[in-house]
Formats: structure tokens, sequence, C-alpha cells
């Protein structure tokens, strides 16, 4: 007989559920050296505490009532409860604040696209730490972690969240179209953006400077020529590349174009690619203004990896050492080490 299970979950097996926890082991040692500890936060949340935070694609998607009535919602990230978190217990540390997490999150997927609707997710928050070297020290972080499980060919795409807001305001697009250009950007449908700047009525100059600085990616000569617009962005990254070591710094990829589908992000934004997986393995960025919706306003940034993703990834990989390795070596000792 079989009984189904929700659309987007799955059950997870022994041999798999040791390896999942081969890697989350591994990720928590590079954490903790660096000085994040871990916390845990409640699966529900009120749904008047997340909707202070711009979710935009990432809203809770499930929400129930408690015997008081109150509308509870299952966490679809975990950025916005360590915010919370932040201003009710830590309203008066000393920052900056080193948070790690692992935990499940909860959103709303359409079940044709194959998507997960429960995500095991590893990542890190770091509260207090303005740009550029909170910045850097996070990008070196998840290097280190990254790099602890063994995978070996992944890349970091960065760009600035601002950018491409800040050159559509200085070009007078209106509001309704900012939305549909932004829109394509996350999906990085550039047919899109193309076909919705020819049919805008605006200047044709405007256009092609809107259609060609988000395809701008490469190394640290894509942000020469960029437009007087963007010139803070484009300082705030290069200011970031000059804090990296230069085994974190080979990782990245420069990315004009790169928006995150979570709205709360402010400046430097950043995804994991691997080319074993079709999709990004995690991502994160700076969320300046967040902390000040639940307290006293701090600087902050962050990332999240699917662990599940960043498990295929390196299955993908084939690779001989790190997080699987130690698992499945006779003597469950890895022949490599951490970085």
């Amino acid at each position: 007989m079989i009984h189904p299970i929700p659309s987007g979950t799955r059950d997870v097996l022994p041999d798999e559920t040791r390896e999942v926890r081969a890697i989350t082991d591994t990720l928590r040692r590079v954490f903790e050296r660096h000085g994040y500890g871990e916390v845990y936060t409640p699966a529900l949340e009120y749904e008047s505490v997340i909707a202070r935070a711009d979710m935009a694609e990432a809203k809770p998607a499930y929400r129930v009532f408690d015997e008081t009535g109150a509308v509870l919602v299952l966490r679809s990230d975990m950025t916005v409860p360590i915010a919370r978190l932040v201003a009710t217990r830590y309203a008066g540390a000393e920052a900056p604040l080193r948070f790690c997490y692992f935990a499940h999150c909860y959103r709303g997927v359409r079940p044709q696209r194959g998507q997960p609707r429960e995500l095991l997710q590893a990542g890190v928050e770091l509260v207090g730490a303005p740009a550029p070297r909170g910045t850097a020290e996070v990008l070196t972080v998840l290097c280190h972690a990254l790099d602890a499980t063994g995978l070996k060919e992944y890349r970091i795409g960065l760009g600035d969240a601002s950018l491409f807001p800040t050159l559509m305001a200085s070009l007078g697009v209106p509001d309704e179209l900012r939305a549909r250009l932004l829109d394509s950007l996350v999906l990085r449908d550039f047919v899109g953006l193309e076909h919705a700047l020819a049919t805008s009525g605006l200047p044709d100059a405007a256009a092609r400077l809107l259609l060609d600085v988000p395809q701008r990616r490469g190394g640290e000569e894509v942000l020469a020529g960029v437009p007087d617009q963007a010139a803070e962005s484009v300082t705030g990254l290069r200011g970031v590349l000059e804090l990296l070591e230069p085994a974190v710094a080979e990782r990245v990829i420069f990315d004009l174009g790169l928006i995150r589908n979570i709205g709360y992000y402010t400046g430097a934004v950043f995804d994991v690619y691997d080319p074993a997986l079709g999709s990004p393995i995690g991502g994160g960025g700076r969320y300046d203004e967040l902390l000040g919706r639940f307290g006293p306003g701090l600087p902050a940034v962050g990332f999240a990896l699917g662990v599940d993703r960043l498990h295929i990834a390196l299955a993908g990989e084939e690779r001989g050492t790190g997080a699987l390795a130690e698992l499945r070596s006779p003597a469950g000792v890895s022949p490599g080490s951490e970085p």
C-alpha cells in the first residue's frame, strides 16, 4: 500500500541521512571555529513579526491559528527570526554578534516545478559589522565551509542589490516598469528584460544602458566603465574584493545583474554556483535596514546554504575528500583537512 506524503517533501533514508549529517557536522565545525554560535528558533513565528520584513518570493505559505486566534506561520527563512531574536535577547549586547544555524524552512511552491517545500538550511548571520569588512568576513566563512566539505568547482557570483534600482531611479523609470524589470532579473530572463525595455517608451540610450549593465559578468574588469549612477555600488564591491584572501578572491565572479528574490537585501548580494548543479546551492547578502524594523538599527550580512543541494553537488563532483569521504573512509578520517 502506498501512503502519499505532501508534494514538495520527501523521506530521507539512513544512508543519505548519514551523509547529510557528515556535511552539517563539517559546516558546524567551520562556523564555530570562526566564532559563530549556534542558535535555534521556533519553527512557528507570529505572522505580525514576519510581516515586518519584505520577504518578496520567500513569504511564508503555511498559516495556523493558536488557541487565542493569533495567526502563526511556519518560518520561510532564518534571517528574520534571528533579527527578532537579536532585538529581543541581545538589545544591549556589544556588536558584532555572530550566529549560525541548521534549521528546516518551509515555502509554498508550484508542485509542477519539482521544488521542495521543506528545506534544510545551514547558514550564518553577522550582526553589527558594516561593509565592506563584514561582507568580506562572511564570504571567507562561506568559502572555508565549502572547502571543508570537499566541494571543488564552486564559484560565488557577487553583485549589489542597490545597483540596478539606483540606475533605474536615476533614469526616471516609472515604478510599475521597475517591478517588471526586477522580476526579469530575478529569473535571469534577459530576453524578457529586453522585450520590456523595447516596449517601455524609455529613450533608446536609457534602454540600452539598462539592458547592458546587468549582463556584465566576470572578473574585476567588469567594474570598469560602469555608469556614474552605479559608482557607489561598484566602489563597495571593489572594497570587498580588496579585503579577501587570495584563495577566496579567486572564487568570486562579479555579476552586476544579480538580484536575490528576497526583498530585504540592501547592498552586496551573492549566490553560490557549482557545475554539478543547475541552480544555486545557496546565497546571501547585506540587509542593513532589517534589524531597525525590530529594534536598534544595525548593519548585518549573512548567507544560507541548501544542505540538500550541497549534498547533490558533492555527489555530482564525485570527490574523494571532504565531508563525504570522511564518512566513507574505513577509519572515519578524511584524507583532507579543514582550511
